[in-house]
C-alpha cells in the first residue's frame, strides 16, 4: 500500500497510476482501428520508414521562407590576424616577447595562432613599453599609442615581398 508517510526505498518504488500508456499495435487488421497502412495514409514517401520531409512543417509557412535573406559570402576575403597593443603588452611583461617583434615572433610566442594574409595592429588596451613592431597593418591609433611610449611602428609592404615578375607582351601586328 502506498502512503504519503512511507519511506522511499528500491522496493517499493513504482510508477504513478497512469505514467506509462501501452503502445499502440498497428497493422494488425481492419478491426484494430490501425490496420492496413497502420495510420500512415497511402503509398509514397511519408508511408515509408526512415523518411522526414526536410523543412516541412505540417503546411505551416517553413521557418527557411520566413526569414529574409541577407548579405553574401565573400569568398575573395583575406583573413588577417589583429592583435591589441594591449595583449602585446601583457605577454611582454609575462618575458614570451621581447625586442624587435615580427610575425614570426607573434606566433612563436602565441600572440596569434596562424599568420595567412597578415598581422594588423590595433589599439586595444595600451602599451607602457618601448618596442619596435613590424606589421602589415596597423591602425593610427596604435601607432600613436607605440610612438607615445617611445617605440616604432614598420608597416611591410606586401606588394613589394610578393610582386610577380612581369612577363614582356607581345606587340599586336
Amino acid at each position: 500500500m502506498r502512503s504519503e508517510f512511507m519511506t522511499v526505498t528500491l522496493n517499493n518504488i513504482k510508477d504513478n497510476k497512469g505514467a506509462r500508456h501501452r503502445k499502440m499495435t498497428v497493422g494488425r487488421g481492419i478491426g484494430s482501428g490501425k490496420g492496413k497502412t497502420s495510420g500512415r495514409g497511402g503509398k509514397g514517401q511519408t508511408a515509408r520508414t526512415g523518411v522526414a520531409i526536410k523543412g516541412f512543417e505540417g503546411g505551416q509557412t517553413p521557418i527557411h521562407r520566413r526569414l529574409p535573406k541577407r548579405g553574401f559570402t565573400n569568398n575573395l576575403r583575406k583573413e588577417i590576424a589583429a592583435i591589441n597593443t594591449g595583449d602585446i603588452q601583457r605577454y611582454l611583461d609575462s618575458g614570451k616577447l621581447s625586442g624587435k617583434i615580427n610575425a614570426e615572433a607573434l606566433k612563436s610566442a602565441g600572440v596569434v595562432k596562424k599568420i595567412a594574409n597578415g598581422v594588423k595592429l590595433l589599439a586595444k588596451g595600451g602599451i607602457k613599453t618601448a618596442i619596435t613592431i613590424e606589421v602589415d597593418y596597423a591602425s593610427e591609433s596604435a601607432i600613436e599609442q607605440v610612438k607615445k611610449a617611445g617605440g616604432e611602428v614598420i608597416i611591410i609592404s606586401k606588394k613589394l615581398i610578393a610582386k610577380k615578375a612581369e612577363k614582356p607582351r607581345p606587340e599586336k601586328k
